[in-house]
């Protein structure tokens, strides 16, 4: 089984760390126990010539970073180079049917001389070297077009589709449907990527979605945030394995999630007027914030309600589709039973090694480590709470306009005002 998280950005994109370079990637991945990662970025062009001089080929599609470059790692859980696949994201701003449309799109591709053909093209279209992830003013269909007339193998996934400013379903300026956006080039949209704020089961309550793939990925803008969100795939080890997976579903076993309530835009709100709510809430106010009387930001729970079958309560279980399971990140969840406000602290992050190196990468933690081990390495109370991120059963002060939820593992620790 591999762990794929396909959807990340480099050094070169607007509001990313510095410390995303092929080596902290690799080494990161590593750490967090992701065995396919996407390279991000893959139109600018100085990042594919840091690409093309830190990776060299592995399996078909598929590249490995060179071993010289490679930063070891204490413990011996971390042999296993990780394969890099080329990926990029594009936003897309355009005017269709009337409005104003603001879409992200993730492009996976075979190898860097399909990339190098691509962005040769996009290019001619827009500026594609100010940011990794370049603004277009290129419709969704004719990207996608584009894209498979130069590299028909090319997998196209609507990004993060729930988000409301930027996305293909989004509230602000998205679509109400796939072939509204795609036209007859839908059939050609095999996966959606369903975003940090939503999870399958708020998409399995849209029937339009069910021929869909649903993948999940980090989004990463810095290495410690890997695997927020990954894929489940029991594939052979390739791009054309990997296309099968997301393309069609074969080997593609489930995604890991975050809880949706943590993304940064599940719940309706304002947040410089510190206003967050309910989607129902929402409605009896007709989406006005009660206190600056602007419109709110509506999140991706009150989207998906908009969109959804009422006859697919809250359960609706998609026959056939693949399971999910939800996390924390293992760093959040250092913090909260610290009682420390970052979990980019110093404190949190010696621990954190002090896990890695006696009890595996974080995922091998979170999901499978003994509680026993845990507590004896870590404290009890990360063994504690691990457990209950493992039953399902923290509850959260909801994300909203922009700011992360937060978890509740205690009736001491104070909830917001949602």
């Amino acid at each position: 089984m591999y762990i794929a998280d396909l959807h990340i950005h480099s050094r070169y994109s607007m509001a990313t760390s510095r410390d995303l370079i092929p080596e902290l990637l690799d080494l990161w991945a590593r750490k967090k126990g992701i065995h396919i990662l996407g390279t991000g970025d893959f139109t600018h062009p100085a990042w594919r010539r840091e690409l093309k001089e830190a990776l060299e080929p592995a399996e078909a599609g598929l590249y490995t970073l060179k071993q010289e470059r490679s930063i070891p790692l204490e413990g011996g859980f971390f042999k296993e180079p990780v394969r890099f696949v080329v990926s990029g994201e594009i936003s897309s701003i355009y005017k269709k049917n009337g409005r104003i449309r603001k879409v992200h799109s993730l492009i996976l591709l075979p190898d860097l001389a399909a990339a190098d053909t691509l962005s040769l093209k996009l290019e001619a279209i827009g500026n594609i070297r100010s940011d990794g992830r370049p603004i277009l003013g290129l419709d969704c269909h004719d990207l996608l077009a584009l894209t498979l007339e130069v590299c028909p193998d090319a997998i196209y996934i609507p990004a993060h589709i729930w988000t409301p400013h930027f996305s293909l379903l989004g509230a602000r300026s998205g679509f109400d449907s796939i072939e509204e956006c795609f036209e007859e080039l839908t059939p050609f949209i095999r996966a959606l990527e369903t975003g940090l704020s939503s999870n399958p089961a708020m998409n399995w309550r849209l029937p339009f979605l069910d021929s869909f793939q649903l993948i999940s990925n980090s989004d990463a803008h810095s290495p410690s945030k890997l695997g927020r969100e990954a894929n489940l795939l029991d594939i052979p080890l390739s791009y054309e394995g990997l296309y099968n997976g997301i393309q069609e579903g074969k080997g593609l076993m489930g995604t890991i999630e975050f809880f949706p309530e943590e993304g940064k835009y599940f719940y309706d709100g304002h947040r410089k007027c510190g206003i967050c709510l309910s989607p129902s809430y929402t409605r009896s106010l007709k989406g006005i914030c009660p206190v600056c009387h602007k419109r709110m930001t509506l999140g991706v729970l009150n989207r998906t309600l908009e969109l959804a079958d009422p006859k697919r309560k809250e359960g609706f279980l998609l026959p056939g589709a693949h399971p999910f399971e939800s996390l924390i990140p293992l760093p959040e969840v250092i913090a909260s039973s610290l009682g420390v406000s970052s979990s980019g602290s110093v404190r949190v992050g010696r621990l954190y090694e002090e896990m890695l190196k006696h009890l595996g990468n974080e995922f091998k933690i979170l999901r499978e480590a003994s509680l026993d081990d845990i507590g004896r390495v870590g404290t009890k109370e990360i063994a504690r709470r691990i457990q209950i991120l493992r039953e399902g059963t923290v509850t959260w002060s909801p994300g909203f306009d922009g700011a992360y939820g937060k978890p509740i593992f205690d009736f001491t620790e104070p909830a917001s005002m949602c």
